[in-house]
């Protein structure tokens, strides 16, 4: 089976790629550097030809509202291009939660992919997860300031993209969900304390401080970024991962 993998030379992609060339697939990566671009549509339809299943797990270059004209133009690419190729399973990596943060222009430009997508042409699959354990060094440095990280209370419920990867495959491989599946880690945290098992396990001297306003996750208002009880639940646990990670 043939599966063009957009974004696939980053983070989640590119591992994407190896696991289902590790299985006996053609997976292709999809990016700029192979020379396609999902903003201009330039490349599309040369990547897709005989694919027949298409995993979108590119990402904005930005978190501001420029983010929604970003996915509003890729998806629109990527659907007509499908449709063109006679793809049969259109898959989006998504949110948990995504839909109930309007209040964040990232997460309303991916409300606006998936709504597209499920309006697409093509069967679908929506692959919604947590923050990965990756993300949480990033989130420490947007509130740092010297020696203190601000951040709020707001629970997650991590997981490793490693688990992010495998359910990824695991759709892509089997028939379109014609909806979505919500993939988490299996402990909750509230985001200070993710933070302070975080800086402890990486000897940081920085000090994790509550501030319910900080960040990103400040704007965030209960546990919509936890996932619910018909969620896949992944088996890494965070300290577990901080550990093998040293």
């Amino acid at each position: 089976m043939k599966l063009a993998v957009i974004g696939g030379t980053g983070v989640i992609g590119s591992q994407v790629v190896r696991k289902l060339t590790e299985a006996g697939h053609e997976a292709v990566p999809v990016a700029r550097s192979t020379g396609t671009d999902v903003i201009t549509g330039e490349g599309l339809d040369r990547a897709f030809e005989g694919a027949t299943v298409v995993i979108d797990a590119s990402n904005s270059p930005t978190f501001d509202a420029a983010s929604l004209d970003f996915f509003r133009a890729s998806m629109t690419n990527l659907l007509a291009a499908g449709e063109r190729a006679d793809v049969r399973h259109q898959i989006v990596l998504s949110i948990v939660g995504v839909d109930q943060v309007p209040q964040l222009d990232y997460y309303r430009a991916k409300t606006l992919q998936e709504n597209l997508l499920r309006q697409g042409p093509a069967p679908y699959s929506i692959v919604r997860a947590t923050q990965f354990f990756e993300f949480v060094d990033a989130v420490l440095s947007w509130t740092s300031d010297g020696d203190t990280v601000r951040l709020p209370s707001t629970p997650l419920q991590p997981i490793a993209a490693t688990e992010v990867v495998d359910a990824i495959v695991d759709v892509a491989t089997g028939a379109p969900l014609w909806g979505i599946r919500n993939i988490a880690g299996p402990d909750v945290f509230p985001l200070d304390e993710l933070g302070r098992i975080t800086v402890a396990a990486r000897r940081d001297n920085r000090t994790v401080v509550l501030d319910e306003n900080a960040g990103l996750f400040g704007a965030v208002t209960g546990d919509v970024l936890t996932a619910g009880p018909d969620a896949h639940l992944a088996t890494m646990h965070y300290r577990d991962w901080l550990l093998e990670a040293r």
